[in-house]
């Protein structure tokens, strides 16, 4: 028997797709959580009510979930990035 002929795997191709519409959504989440954080401006968390409770104590942990569930996705997207990149070689 001679050498079998590398036939190209379906499955890769299928977790480039996996990965890419995660990556796709991951990034359209970051965009949407980094305009939520306020800025010098208020940003987006203003509509929302994160003006309004500005004085009260509850704003302190909205915003520090709000940092955490960036860093999370941020984290996500560099590994979809990553990952991506050695797929698609």
């Amino acid at each position: 028997m001679g050498p079998r002929a590398r036939v190209p795997c379906e499955k890769g191709k299928f977790l480039s797709s996996v990965v890419a519409a995660l990556h796709a959504l991951v990034s359209l989440g970051l965009i949407f959580l980094i305009l939520l954080h306020a800025g010098r401006g208020g940003g987006l968390s203003d509509m929302f009510g994160g003006g309004m409770s500005s004085g009260f104590s509850g704003s302190n942990v909205v915003e520090r979930n709000l940092d955490r569930i960036t860093v999370v996705a941020s984290v996500v997207f560099s590994i979809t990035t990553v990952t991506l990149t050695f797929l698609w070689r």
